[in-house]
């Protein structure tokens, strides 16, 4: 059994304890905001073979740097951190640490971006006369707009298009994920929606990742683990 440690208590930390033991796990421990803001020791972590974060954009860079400085691979699933990503990558490289993150840890997002991908592409000639946009639903605490889903979904898009993509974010209810490109002309519309109908897709999916990373060292994406599975 893999001795997995959990950052994070919310709804997706409390998820992932609830199914880690079905997917190989013993959960060794479950450190909450304040336990994480005391800082991770080895003796915090209790042995983990691998740690999943699931916290606040403002605390994923520490505790991503403090994982790598004590040698245990991590799964980062918090968004929001954009800008801190890059030199927190540059020091887990250079270190005996491994990262993987995910803005979206659903197999099916994976695949959607290749869609999405492939349409703007064939979609982005001007004599079609569509134009594109995303739009991204998300339950009303969810903190960061646009979702780091929609953030990467725009990217692709962007870049198969060649111009830019706009994003509206609507926060509102209890909805886990919603994801849709609209394809706009002046008599006809095409759609493509991904929806996520409950959050255990984003926990399996990160504990099937964090299984994966377990003994590795390096930066890792999604598409590395999904290399050996699709």
């Amino acid at each position: 059994m893999t001795k997995l440690a959990i950052l994070g208590a919310g709804k997706m930390g409390k998820l992932l304890a609830q199914l880690a033991p079905e997917s190989g796990f013993t959960l060794v421990a479950q450190l909450d905001k304040a336990e994480t803001a005391r800082g991770l020791t080895a003796q915090s972590l209790h042995g983990a073979d691998v740690v999943i974060e699931f916290t606040e954009p403002q605390a994923s860079a520490a505790l991503v740097r403090q994982c790598a400085e004590l040698g245990v691979p991590v799964v980062s699933g918090t968004t929001g951190w954009d800008a801190e990503r890059a030199l927190v990558e540059t020091f887990v490289r250079n270190g005996k640490g491994a990262l993987l993150w995910a803005p979206n840890f659903a197999l099916g997002v994976h695949l959607f971006a290749k869609v999405v991908e492939e349409a703007a592409r064939r979609f982005a000639s001007d004599r079609a006369g569509f134009d594109a946009h995303l739009i991204e639903t998300h339950h009303s605490k969810k903190l960061d707009a646009p979702s780091g889903t929609a953030r990467m979904l725009a990217m692709v898009a962007e870049r198969a298009q060649g111009k830019a993509m706009p994003v509206t974010s609507v926060r509102t209810g209890h909805v886990p994920g919603t994801h849709e490109l609209v394809f706009d002309a002046a008599f006809e519309q095409v759609r493509l929606v991904h929806e996520a109908r409950d959050r255990r897709v984003f926990a399996s999916g990160a504990l099937a990742a964090a299984k994966w990373l377990a003994g590795r060292r390096g930066v890792f994406t999604l598409d590395d683990f999904l290399g050996d599975v699709i």
